[in-house]
């Protein structure tokens, strides 16, 4: 099974502590957080990366080169100009060797059941899978809610406090779904999901629990450095 990495942020919230590499390649134990990534998906039977790169792109094709080292087969997506989310899942989508990829970004590693999202997608009969994650505040963040494993609800700011369940940003889409994304920057999020609400596509998943961390700013960083040295994650 194939999935694309989304590895052409800026990464401007952690360049006060990692400023000379992309964000998914700073450092935890001599090792890039991405490499972390895709020894979790490795270990679902997810081997063909394709990494879809921007801000010093080359910085990763030189480190996971053709991806045998790591028992993967990698290719690479350059974007000349920041494309957004949904922007460089297209450009990146020329690499599909199939008609599904899973798309996640590489700056966060979420633990999931894949083949539990590919088997709801083909259960429920969906044009796009998805993974919700619940937050205790859902107050800073924009709503997503599913109803019968449908989604009817995404990035809506509610105003409200407590509990509630946000994007994981981990996606199933078809090359149909992508082939619908328009030429140059694009967000997936604020634009092509919402669109495809609108248009009565559909879009569903579940919510899941697993271990989450997004390193992009310096605490989560440093907490993620932590939860390696302590055991936290292994493989």
């Amino acid at each position: 099974m194939q999935a694309i990495l989304l590895a052409g942020g800026l990464g401007t919230r952690l360049r006060s502590v990692v400023s000379d590499r992309p964000k998914p390649m700073a450092l935890i134990e001599d090792r890039p957080f991405m490499e972390y990534v895709i020894r979790e998906l490795k270990s679902q039977g997810i081997d063909e990366i394709i990494f879809a790169v921007g801000y010093k792109g080359s910085m990763v094709e030189e480190y996971f080169g053709d991806g045998g080292r790591f028992g993967i087969h990698a290719d690479y997506a350059y974007e000349e100009t920041l494309l957004g989310t949904a922007g460089a899942i297209k450009n990146a989508s020329r690499h599909m060797t199939g008609p599904e990829t899973y798309v996640l970004n590489a700056d966060t590693l979420y633990r999931i059941d894949f083949k539990r999202l590919a088997d709801l997608k083909t259960e429920k009969n969906l044009d796009m899978a998805l993974v919700l994650r619940q937050v205790p505040d859902i107050s800073r963040y924009g709503e997503a809610v599913l109803k019968d494993s449908l989604l009817v609800k995404f990035n809506e700011k509610t105003g409200r406090s407590g509990t509630g369940t946000i994007n994981g940003g981990v996606y199933l889409l078809t090359k149909e779904m992508i082939g619908q994304i328009p030429d140059g920057k694009v967000s997936l999020e604020n634009d092509m999901i919402p669109r495809w609400l609108s248009e009565g596509k559909r879009l569903g998943g579940f919510i899941n629990d697993g271990y989450f961390i997004d390193i992009g700013v310096p605490e989560d960083y440093y907490r993620f450095m932590s939860d390696v040295k302590e055991g936290v994650i292994t493989w």
